[in-house]
């Protein structure tokens, strides 16, 4: 095949891939049929491409161990347990050099899931043969370019058919390219075929496989069988497990040596064409073989493959013994799944294996034979039937749940019964809140001391309906302490898929349970105002998860407190207004995010209960809060938004980024960060969609901000911050604004939009936000100014947003509070002096903004003066400077060296 490999494909996709991989950030995807030069292909643009290359790929054997096809090509093992954190391993490896995958289509499921995460920060290419059984659906959508390979073009396959088989005529060259349709390997079979004699076979019969099969025929027996052996192994083997016959392949070209000296087939399809080959016995008789020389995990399949599942079933227990996290439970899933009795230990093992590896449909699938039947129901069946109801649950699918542990008997054992509890109390709570709390009183009494699976469910009821005491509850739920028990949230510890589990604690010290009391914790806080609040349990619970190294629930928690920093504000100058009682964090706890693992320092212990009500207005001023300040929370939240994280993260860390960006007058970077977010389609984080509207409305554009198509329902505090911000669109439209006013508002959301309904009392609005949010108590003090009769007053709260503004670095909202003042012949601005045609001060900052690309709106925004008036300074900057155009005058207002300082003031107040 060697003359193959050196074959011309069509340089269209080649040009194409390389021109996409040579821009950035990147994931080309290659795909065709058997045969068509996609490896060849793969490797021409992995060696055009400058950086190192990163190449591995899918193994048809091993297809289902994780990150395998990622772990060949970084050479390090890989979590393959946690997609986000996988990405972030690789990415971290690869960098700036090319990622190149083969045979995606024997890439297991992280690998997969990985992909479009690395397409956000790395350059990757693979290579994908079609057809195939991969879910590509969002392969697709991650792809910047799909490009299927090309036949070749009539003279190159011309050329690839003569160098194969020169002795042909013209009549026999112009059959093999008309039966081969421009496939290479088509192209070298035939030539072959056609040059020893054979007789084409009729036109109904696969020709690259007849051809490959005759070509085939003519090798020594030992090489057949070590190329069907290949076949069978899906990935590559040293020459002593192929048998005598791998010297013949080499010399061949059929194989080729790998540098740790394995050898590893030229064509795959080559390959499994030779294992196809052989017949029903010798080919069972190959895999049997096959399995005495393999590992455990190997071996099991290829003892399947050979027709003996009840060795298969006790050599793949024998390899999940031994394995951890995704491995084993496909290990143990896959025992299940063959054609004898699966012991139940052994199927509720697999289960707990597979919710911790994060596969509830498939625990729930693996426990569907155990279905319990009452009243005969025996332990096992029992502690299934719960376990199934909380993989249903996990799998977001309650209506089942509940149905799965209804039949489920009060006199079950304890754990049991708890487990029972929790998903039909959990299960109710999505289905039908109100009558949830009807149960949950009653699982209350029969639950007088809960094991912490029940309590977290107590507390999540007792937190949604916002009943006494519900902070507290949910703290203790969330900061439980206790020895970690097994992954399954149900109340079953784990299980030796060999012997029964015994019976001990529901979830005691559970950490699914644990971050997930922590993450309802945190947002309940956020939603009711109590951002502060929020930021300390997410800082504290981010703690936590990096010292389990869980990555996906770390980025969380760090996202939403950086988003609760951003949008309270008072970290950005002024001394925060943080409720009474509410210890101060540790800064490190906030500091670095990244190391080998997103790495914080413990946090300060919450306390919740006793912070005051942020609509108490006359509370106490608080102490301030150790906050590294705008900066540090941009820094962090940023390089959130450049890594591979849960969508949730990613949400919270691109609001927090652009609300910063906007608010301090980078608003295309703002609108540009939240473009690429998805702004304005469905899936949009709430936080984000609200950022969105606002940051259109802070760009002069009220048309865009009144609503954003794809807005995703908010409640809470951000429902109250989407109707205010449509409030401010509309009244700069002017148009009525929408009188409804959601319910469950925070109290100063609510004072808000009532002040907005009356056009009256905007200045207590103000202060209700003074310890929750700086920016929103600007914006009360904004509206004060527009709405109040009496002159004065209007001035005093304008003049009061524009000091807060100011002091807080908030460019847009100072330039709307001197955009106010204005109107009361209130000039907040200094003239400079005016001699020989220099440039005024006020000249200079409206082309230095020029010089940033800002267009007039937004220039206006910031300065707090009219786009007329713009323009009027950039007409005189180019009188002055001689320039034809605004571009040219700020190019030449800053390549001009600085004027000299005149030796007295004659500066001179005015417009």
């Amino acid at each position: 095949m060697s003359a193959w490999r050196g074959a011309q494909v069509a340089d269209e996709p080649e040009m194409a891939a390389r021109t996409v991989l040579r821009q950035g950030p990147a994931l080309v995807v290659l795909t065709g049929p058997p045969g068509c030069g996609r490896s060849t292909l793969l490797r021409r643009i992995a060696a055009a491409v400058p950086g190192p290359a990163h190449v591995g790929g899918g193994l048809a054997m091993l297809s289902t161990v994780p990150a395998l096809a990622l772990s060949r090509a970084v050479r390090a093992r890989l979590p393959g347990d946690d997609v986000h954190l996988l990405a972030e391993a690789v990415r971290s490896r690869v960098r700036g050099g090319l990622l190149v995958l083969d045979d995606v289509h024997h890439a297991d499921e992280a690998t997969l899931a990985a992909l479009p995460h690395l397409a956000r920060t790395c350059r990757v290419l693979v290579a994908l043969r079609t057809p195939h059984r991969v879910a590509d659906s969002a392969l697709r959508e991650a792809a910047t370019a799909w490009l299927p390979v090309p036949p070749l073009d009539p003279g190159a396959a011309l050329a690839l058919a003569r160098s194969t088989a020169g002795g042909l005529d013209e009549t026999a060259l112009s059959d093999v390219l008309a039966r081969a349709g421009g496939n290479p390997l088509a192209i070298i079979a035939l030539a072959r075929q056609a040059a020893a004699g054979r007789a084409p076979v009729g036109e109904d019969i696969d020709q690259v496989a007849y051809a490959l099969a005759t070509a085939l025929a003519d090798l020594p027996r030992p090489a057949r069988t070590s190329l069907a052996a290949l076949g069978l192994l899906g990935r590559p083997a040293r020459a002593e497990l192929l048998g005598t016959g791998a010297a013949d392949l080499l010399a061949a070209g059929l194989v080729t040596a790998e540098p740790g000296g394995s050898l590893t087939p030229v064509s795959a399809y080559v390959a499994e064409t030779a294992a196809g080959l052989l017949d029903a016995p010798a080919r069972a008789d190959l895999h049997a073989r096959l399995a005495e020389l393999t590992p455990p995990a190997e071996a099991a399949r290829h003892l399947a493959a050979a027709g003996d599942p009840a060795g298969a079933y006790r050599t793949a227990l024998a390899a999940a013994d031994r394995a951890a996290g995704g491995e084993r439970a496909s290990l143990l899933l896959f025992a299940c799944g063959l054609d004898v009795p699966a012991d139940p230990r052994v199927r509720l093992a697999a289960a707990d294996a597979a919710l911790a590896g994060g596969r509830p449909l498939d625990a729930a699938e693996v426990l569907r034979p155990l279905a319990l039947t009452p009243p005969t129901a025996t332990t096992l069946a029992l502690e299934a039937a719960v376990l199934r109801g909380e993989a249903l649950l996990q799998a977001g699918d309650p209506a089942a749940a509940r149905d799965a542990v209804r039949p489920v008997p009060d006199t079950a054992a304890a754990p049991v019964v708890a487990a029972r509890d929790r998903v039909l109390l959990l299960a109710g709570l999505a289905l039908e809140p109100m009558a949830a709390l009807d149960l949950a009183d009653k699982i209350a009494v029969r639950h007088p001391a809960p094991l912490p699976g029940v309590a977290a469910a107590l507390a999540a009821v007792q937190a949604t309906h916002r009943l006494p005491g519900w902070e507290q509850a949910l703290s203790e739920a969330a900061f439980a302490e206790g020895p970690p028990a097994g992954p399954s949230p149900a109340g079953t510890t784990s299980r030796s898929p060999r012997g029964p589990a015994p019976a001990g604690p529901a979830g005691a010290g559970d950490p699914l349970i644990t971050r997930w009391s922590a993450w309802l914790l945190v947002e309940h806080l956020a939603a009711d105002g109590r951002l502060l609040d929020s930021a300390n349990a997410a800082t504290r619970a981010a703690a936590s998860a990096g010292e389990a190294l869980a990555y996906g629930w770390q980025t969380r928690f760090l996202a939403a407190a950086d988003w609760a920093l951003a949008l309270h504000g008072h970290h950005l100058a002024l001394p925060p207004a943080t409720p009474a009682g509410l210890d101060k964090p540790d800064a490190d706890a906030a500091g670095p995010h990244f190391g080998a693992l997103l790495a914080t320092a413990p946090a300060a212990e919450p306390t919740a209960a006793a912070a005051i009500d942020p609509a108490d207005v006359d509370a106490p001023e608080p102490a301030d809060v150790d906050w590294d300040g705008a900066e540090g929370v941009l820094r962090r939240a940023a390089n959130l938004t450049d890594r591979a994280v849960p969508a949730e993260a990613l949400g919270y860390a691109t609001a927090a980024t652009a609300l910063i960006e906007a608010d301090t007058g980078l608003l295309a970077a703002a609108r540009a960060r939240l473009d690429r977010a998805g702004s304005g389609r469905p899936g949009l984080h709430p936080a984000a969609a609200w950022v969105a509207r606002e940051a259109a409305w802070l760009d002069g554009q009220p048309d865009r901000a009144v609503h954003l198509p794809g807005t995703p329902a908010a409640s809470g505090l951000l429902a109250g911050l989407h109707a205010i911000t449509g409030q401010w669109a509309s009244l700069d439209l002017g148009v009525p604004g929408s009188t409804e006013i959601p319910v469950n508002l925070p109290a100063p959301a609510r004072r808000t939009l009532t002040a907005w309904a009356l056009r009256s009392g905007f200045d207590t609005a103000a202060d209700g936000w003074r310890p929750i949010s700086l920016r929103e108590q600007i914006r009360c003090l904004l509206a004060a100014g527009l709405t109040e009769p009496g002159r004065d007053r209007a001035v005093a709260a304008l003049l009061d947003a524009e000091r807060l503004a100011d002091g807080a670095g908030l460019t847009v909202l100072a330039g709307r509070a001197r955009r106010g003042l204005r109107r009361h012949q209130v000039h907040r601005d200094t003239r400079s002096p005016r001699s020989h045609g220099r440039l005024t001060q006020r000249e200079s900052d409206v082309l230095r903004l020029v010089a940033a690309g800002e267009p007039t709106r937004r220039i206006a925004g910031q300065l707090g003066i009219s786009a007329e008036t713009v323009d009027t300074h950039i007409r005189a900057s180019m009188r002055k400077l001689g320039a034809r155009t605004r571009t040219e005058a700020a190019a030449l207002a800053f390549a001009a060296p600085a004027a000299r300082t005149e030796p007295f003031d004659t500066s001179e107040d005015g417009r």
